[in-house]
């Protein structure tokens, strides 16, 4: 087994994959949004925030946006003593090599690096890829394994061989698989991060040390709270929390792609980020139907229906 380093600070806890704040019309990120953003993350208890990730439409935001908003995510976590993962990850080695070093320039803590989409390398390939962004400068590399997503997934023996890599220091596993995480924690000390919500539970009592969160956009501090308890080996208060937040963790990645359902109720309870942007279209009415329920099941609406979620306070 990969020992981890000390002297390199462990990745754990709840991380928050932020939705991108676009204005109305999705034409421009609106910046201003990001420090309230940021507070109630840490007011939550979030261990950091993953700006630009799936989450975040880092597809559509251009080189420009991507540093803008790294770099206001930064400014704004540093004063709260949270971290900052910038997904920094592309298809191209070339370019994710670029935008890891980038996201070092702009002062994040550590970049998530998606495996290479609809390439779909090889298992060699996916090596050789995240050894040479990893390669490239001192930022620590979180890896990131969604093959729903990507058409293609890392295997444990080849995420336990990176591992070995002293700036590869923890993966966000989206496979949807336990299995996948007991192996990668039988196999080496790297930090696994649950990547869907539904699953922070099972894949913490296998091995997993926290989670990146759609979820905690909503309610960080009920997250936060189901991962202490998680950790702690408190599994009645932990299972409490799950099925509290089951049924918005499920919906909110399945009633429409994310994050255009997470946007959805994030306006309905005040706290709007904005558009999606294209090619994603808004929430159907549907959607939006459908999305209340889950938000009163997850104790976020009253009886009359009134948001009970508020803004931090600048």
């Amino acid at each position: 087994m990969i020992e981890h380093d000390p002297a390199t600070p462990r990745l754990q806890g709840l991380f928050t994959a932020l939705a991108t704040p676009f204005t109305t019309d999705g034409e421009s990120l609106d910046l201003e949004r990001v420090p309230s953003l940021i507070r109630r993350q840490a007011a939550g208890g979030a261990a950091g925030v993953v700006p630009a990730g799936t989450t975040g439409e880092a597809p559509t935001l251009s080189e420009r946006e991507f540093r803008d908003l790294v770099e206001a995510c930064v400014a704004a976590a540093r004063p709260h003593g949270i971290k900052v993962v910038a997904g920094a990850g592309s298809n191209s080695t070339a370019h994710a090599v670029h935008l890891h070093q980038l996201a070092a320039a702009c002062g994040a803590d550590a970049s998530l690096q998606v495996v290479p989409y609809y390439n779909r390398p090889s298992q060699e390939g996916m090596r050789r890829h995240f050894m040479a962004v990893a390669d490239s400068c001192d930022l620590p590399v979180v890896l990131y394994n969604i093959p729903g997503r990507c058409g293609a997934g890392l295997d444990p023996a080849t995420v336990a061989r990176l591992a070995e890599h002293p700036n590869i220091v923890a993966i966000k596993e989206a496979s949807g698989s336990t299995d996948a995480v007991t192996e990668i924690t039988r196999r080496c000390d790297l930090a696994v991060l649950a990547g869907d919500d539904s699953l922070t539970l099972p894949m913490m009592a296998v091995g997993a040390v926290g989670v990146v969160s759609v979820v905690s956009n909503l309610l960080p501090d009920v997250v936060a709270s189901l991962v202490a308890a998680a950790g702690r080996g408190d599994l009645p208060e932990a299972r409490r929390l799950h099925h509290r937040l089951f049924g918005l963790s499920k919906g909110l990645l399945s009633l429409e792609v994310n994050p255009v359902p997470l946007k959805a109720a994030l306006a309905r309870l005040g706290l709007d980020s904005g558009s999606v942007r294209s090619p994603l279209a808004e929430a159907s009415e549907a959607t939006r139907r459908a999305i209340e329920p889950l938000l009163r099941e997850a104790g976020l609406l009253g009886g009359a229906a009134s948001p009970r979620v508020e803004a931090v306070p600048a």
